[in-house]
């Protein structure tokens, strides 16, 4: 049986609702009228129906007035039916779970629904900022950037008007708080993915499923049938809808098929991968437990089929934004799909025969046309001649110039077509309903986000579908069809290719096409603007957008598509330009007396509509976004009293406070005892690679910049690693451990970057290297133990000889620790006699304490990260604040470490004059000339800060500490010139702190400069 992979939780009974509901049909539609439900709006409680959706319900409640638009605050009601929703724009829930700028049109109505208009104060119908609309001539299309880019040296009059700006701008508020409901992620792969649950999208999963192809049909809405669902059409003999219902049963049955409602696809990405969102338990008050509330879906797929529809356009004249202004296909969507009569009396504006199926509709369904405004002449078509057989009027050649009303429509005034800017045939309609329709517009924003071109059609002026780019093909109304049958038959064609060409079914003949009676329309007319006398006519109904923006970004020099969209924020609302694209292009394309195709379009990109933040995150939140890891000798730092340090993912011991010590004096004091005795560090987070295999040391030749393929087995080797760019990327140990086996360590920061790295290389740049890598960081347990007395310590313990001669300094050898496998490496970073001790990770913390019982005669202090900071200041050796991604391996004095004879990543960049510049800033080391004044990190360093301004800067601090080896504070910095300015005296400033220290540059080791220390 095939998958349905999105059900709601059941809202369980509900009551019947007390109020009437003054614009409900007394039959027909979509809806469940057995069941009940309440919602809420702007706190009125009103009746509604299962089936229904926000918008529905609130028609049906005679509530037409539903938000304010963004800039001018003036009143907006519902303009269509579905996601193209420009105006409809509500808040939904409350507190954490509050979700602003959702669409009325789309929101599945559920018992207890709370919903409340936005973007208004005090009330809806009663907004003061409704007074910008007199103001609007003072804030044209691009007012901020005039105002005050003219002003920018004057950054009082900003900040002045900054705080007022922003407490207008947006529509919504999100909720502050945390949000409670849990969303997660889930991979799918399939031969064939159909978008759009349309005559054309579930003909072409007939087809795909038929040849035995793992298919996936996804859907916006809760009940597949796309437009069959909103239109009185017949296949086969009956209402379409039930053959929607068969083909789903036909679906549902077949073996290797997963239907997803409710399912919104918002980006084709590489590799034909599918982005959707699935609204799981959107439609109840509070989300079950342990149920996402959404679920974000990666679909993979072999071919994808676009049957994803098309948008009616509105027209643009006067006052088009008024409530009561419909499409025409939303208005008989109200009437066929939910049983609402969106007005009284209508009046229909069109310039194509589409419109006139919403005429009959709404007259068979007891609602009064008064006239249908025709821009075309001498109309043949078997619909007109339905109309005017009811004694409807059709006034031909003729446009709506203003729909007249306040705040919503009561009127329309029309004019003939070749005298819209006079009043020699202006007529006045009473009406509450007008539904306009400036024909259809294909939706090929996913189409377009492959790569694919828009190819502009003439005739029907559209843009449709470019050749395709990927493995997709658009069917149904996606690509232009405007019949039922051509929806049907295309749908079925491109779902038997597509099953062949992911290898199913041998693409012969597609299934039968079903019966389907539709009139052919005749050639439409399109009348994109009707230029106002008076009055604002809308091309973004969202945004506020004019046909006297765009004149002005015309006048302007902004005349190119993209320039236009951020001039003047066409399309740039929630709803993406769906119903204000393609009339913004064809209006600057009138002022530019040019071709429509040579406007163009913007860029499409997604998502296509908004998707919630929490459902691109997933579970990936708080700790399952930072997950916390730690160590196995966790439990004994957290006993031992240790301040901890988030490093990476990790948590690091910072610091061992006793007594009354402060962080900072418990890191000096056992910087010392290592200097003096001996110290223990949980090294475990330090990235460790196992690398295999008998191209292991070829490969690690080009990944480090000196050679690993001569080091013998039993050694280990200090290694740089570059970025592509030549900057160096991490700095570790390389240890071999046998004839093609190597064991490489990175820095905690960098571990995952550098396991990437090595796997991109192998995969991507030298497939044909016979060698592996694999991360071992959490197999294996690392403690460094290091000071005077670390090599009596450590013989207390390991069973063997761990003497100079046995393990010298980079060494590496296997032993034990009575019967615990240990692998021990004399590596040091602190500058002392050290060792590294890994074992693992199950024996980590038995380790760990069998070195602080054999230490306590030799006075063993556990060390933290400031104390591991303040030992590899003292010894110049690189960290975080020199390796910040800008420095090369001569700016921090490992230039010897760069081999003159191999090829590596980053050799060739590495070589470039900038890179090579002797006065780049090179790694040095900084003394306060008082010996007391601590330097700050970051300070900029510069020869004379009193020097008029603009101070030339010579460098930065990198690394700063106070050493308890020297008794004075220390410094790293890169500088210009570097070694070259040892001696000489210089300033570390910070100007935010309004401090200069003199400093003295030195030797960026300070302690035990030739490593006698360091062997031993």
């Amino acid at each position: 049986m095939a998958q349905i992979l999105a059900r709601d939780e059941p809202t369980g009974r509900t009551h019947v609702a007390s109020a009437s509901q003054r614009f409900r049909l007394e039959s027909g539609g979509l809806i469940d009228r057995s069941r009940p439900l309440t919602f809420t709006f702007d706190g009125h409680r009103l009746p509604g129906y299962d089936g229904d959706s926000l918008a529905s319900a609130l028609l049906a409640n005679g509530v037409r007035l539903i938000a304010r638009s963004f800039k001018y605050h003036r009143p907006r009601g519902i303009l269509s039916a579905g996601p193209e929703e420009p105006n409809a724009l509500v808040t939904l829930r409350n507190g954490p779970r509050r979700e602003p700028n959702t669409r009325a049109t789309v929101i599945e109505l559920f018992e207890g629904l709370e919903a409340t208009s936005q973007n208004r104060w005090p009330s809806l119908r009663h907004d003061l900022n409704a007074l910008n609309g007199a103001f609007g001539p003072l804030v044209p299309a691009g007012f901020y950037y005039k105002t005050f880019m003219g002003r920018a040296r004057d950054t009082r009059f900003w900040m002045r008007c900054e705080r007022f700006i922003r407490r207008a701008a947006g529509m919504g508020r999100a909720s502050l708080e945390p949000d409670p409901d849990r969303y997660e992620k889930r991979n799918l792969f399939v031969d064939v993915l159909v978008v759009g649950g349309g005559p054309a999208g579930l003909a072409a999963a007939q087809a795909a499923a038929r040849t035995g192809s793992r298919t996936a049909l996804l859907d916006e809405g809760p009940r597949f049938g796309g437009a069959l669902l909103r239109e009185r059409l017949e296949i086969d003999g009956a209402p379409a809808v039930q053959w929607a219902d068969r083909a789903l049963e036909e679906l549902a049955a077949a073996p290797d098929v997963i239907l997803l409602p409710r399912t919104t696809a918002f980006g084709y990405y590489d590799h034909d991968t599918i982005g959707a969102v699935e609204r799981v338990q959107d439609r109840v008050p509070l989300p079950a437990p342990g149920l996402p509330r959404q679920r974000l879906w990666t679909i993979r797929t072999r071919q994808v089929v676009l049957a994803t529809g098309a948008i009616e356009q509105p027209l643009l004249f006067a006052d088009n934004d008024r409530p009561g202004v419909m499409l025409a296909s939303a208005a008989r969507a109200y009437v066929n799909q939910y049983a609402v009569a969106p007005g009284r009396r209508a009046v229909i504006a069109t310039g194509s025969d589409d419109a006139y199926r919403s005429v009959l509709d709404l007259h068979d369904a007891g609602i009064e046309v008064a006239a249908v405004v025709d821009t075309r002449a001498g109309i043949l078509s078997p619909l007109v001649d339905a109309s005017r057989r009811r004694g409807i009027e059709v006034v031909e050649e003729s446009v709506v110039v203003r729909a007249l009303g306040g705040p919503e429509v009561q009127a329309v005034e029309i004019a003939g077509t070749d005298d819209v800017a006079g009043a020699r045939t202006r007529r006045r309609i009473a009406c509450d309903l007008l539904a306009t329709s400036g024909g259809w517009s294909p939706a090929i924003h996913l189409s377009s986000q492959t790569g694919a071109r828009p190819v502009y059609d003439e005739q029907r002026g559209v843009f449709l579908p470019g050749p395709a780019c990927r493995q997709e093909r658009s069917a149904g109304a996606a690509r232009g069809l405007a019949t039922l049958r051509e929806c049907l038959e295309d749908g079925l064609r491109a779902g038997a290719r597509a099953a062949a060409e992911a290898g199913r079914g041998d693409g012969g003949a597609a299934p039968p096409v079903p019966e389907a009676l539709d009139q052919v329309d005749a050639p439409p007319r399109r009348f994109w603007v009707v230029a106002p006398s008076r009055g604002k006519a809308f091309v973004d109904l969202q945004d506020d957008v004019t046909t006297d923006d765009v004149e002005l970004a015309h006048r302007e020099g902004f005349v190119s598509v993209e320039h236009l969209k951020r001039y003047t924020t066409l399309g740039m609302g929630t709803d993406q330009g769906k119903t204000s694209n393609l009339a913004g292009a064809a209006v600057m394309a009138g002022l530019r007396g040019i071709p429509i195709p040579e406007v163009g379009t913007t860029t499409f990109r997604p998502p296509t509509t908004p998707v919630a933040i929490g459902a691109l995150a997933g579970r990936e939140v708080g700790r399952h976004f930072r997950p916390l890891r730690r160590t196995p000798m966790d439990g004994w730092h957290q006993r031992a009293g240790a301040v901890w340090i988030d490093a990476g993912l990790w948590r690091r011991p910072r610091a061992y406070p006793r007594g009354g010590e402060s962080m900072i004096e418990a890191a000096y004091r056992e910087a010392a005892t290592v200097r003096e005795a001996v110290g223990l560090v949980d090294v475990t987070t330090l990235g460790k690679i196992d690398v295999q295999g008998p191209d292991a040391g070829t490969f690690l030749d080009r990944i480090y910049t000196g050679t690993m393929s001569a080091l013998p087995v039993g050694r280990a080797k200090y290694g740089l690693m570059l970025r592509e760019d030549g900057l160096v990327m991490d700095d570790g140990t390389c240890a071999r451990l046998g004839e093609h086996r190597f064991y490489v360590s990175t820095t905690t920061a960098n571990a995952v970057a550098v396991m990437q790295h090595l796997e991109h290389h192998l995969q991507v740049v030298w497939p044909e290297l016979m060698c592996e890598v694999a991360s071992v960081t959490e197999q294996w347990a690392a403690m460094a133990v290091s000071g005077p007395r670390s090599r009596d310590l450590l013989g207390e313990v390991v069973d063997g000889d761990v003497s100079d001669l046995a393990l010298p300094h980079m060494g590496v050898r296997d032993a034990r620790i009575g019967d615990i496998p240990v692998r021990l490496l004399r590596i040091s970073f602190s500058g002392e006699l050290a060792y590294e001790v890994h074992t693992p990770a199950d024996f980590g913390l038995e380790v760990w304490e069998r070195l602080v019982t054999a230490g306590e005669a030799e006075e063993i202090v556990a060390y933290g990260v400031e104390a591991l900071g303040v030992l590899r200041i003292e010894k110049g050796h690189v960290a975080g604040g020199e390796l910040d991604g800008r420095t090369t391996p001569a700016d921090l004095g490992l230039g010897r470490m760069v081999s003159r004879t191999k090829d590596f990543v980053g050799r060739h960049m590495l070589q470039r004059p900038a890179l090579q510049d002797p006065d780049r800033p090179r790694l040095v080391g900084l003394i306060p000339k008082d010996r007391r004044s601590p330097v700050r990190i970051g300070a900029q360093i510069v020869q004379d800060p009193a020097a008029p301004p603009p101070v030339p800067m010579l460098g930065h601090v990198t690394s700063t500490t106070w050493s308890p080896a020297l008794g004075h504070p220390i410094a790293l910095a890169l500088v210009r010139g570097g070694p070259g300015r040892r001696g000489e005296a210089l300033h570390a400033a910070s100007p935010l702190k309004g401090e200069s220290v003199p400093v003295e540059v030195t030797d960026p080791v300070f302690f035990d400069p030739h490593g006698e220390r360091l062997r031993g």
